[in-house]
């Protein structure tokens, strides 16, 4: 992939994958979505339910917005995950597709994406810094072998494609 790439191919690769991704994902059902956040968040943060790790959670929305795949929600647990279009959350992070993708393959820190203002958290700060302690706990080794060769590959893509397109802006 790197060898025949070009950076200008590398860049617009870049731009127009999350535009394919969120035409789409505008023509799903919220149910839908919401369906299948539900079974990644069961799936995930498994050892962290069980554990009790998620009762902070409890009545408290917290949301997400990909801005660049048009993707928002607020989600809450109470022995189970609720998930609903945003409406009152107390807390909420905003970042685009690429930088989600590296937190969760662990290639980037969320303290540095911050700082970068590619991360905004607003609202509850307590209650967001919560969350990212506990995301940072899971361990990627132990996420099911499909989400995190999943993740794991399409990260691994788009750091190649990164690279590659900063050669163009060298």
């Amino acid at each position: 992939m790197q060898g025949t790439l070009t950076s200008d191919m590398a860049s617009k690769i870049l731009d127009f994958g999350p535009k394919a991704l969120s035409t789409p994902l505008v023509l799903i059902p919220f149910s839908l979505k919401a369906a299948l956040l539900k079974r990644i968040l069961d799936l995930v943060l498994a050892e962290q339910a069980d554990d009790e790790e998620l009762d902070f959670l409890s009545e408290r929305w917290v949301a997400v917005n990909i801005d660049d795949l048009g993707l928002t929600f607020e989600v809450s647990y109470n022995g189970n995950w609720l998930i609903r279009p945003v409406q009152s959350a107390e807390v909420t992070f905003k970042g685009d597709s690429k930088s989600l993708l590296l937190i969760a393959a662990a290639k980037e820190d969320p303290d540095s994406l911050f700082f970068q203002r590619k991360l905004c958290i607003e609202g509850d700060t307590e209650l967001g810094l919560e969350v990212k302690n506990l995301l940072l706990s899971v361990e990627f080794d132990a996420m099911p072998v499909a989400i995190r060769t999943a993740v794991a590959k399409l990260a691994e893509a788009l750091q190649i494609l990164q690279k590659k397109a900063e050669t163009q802006q060298a």
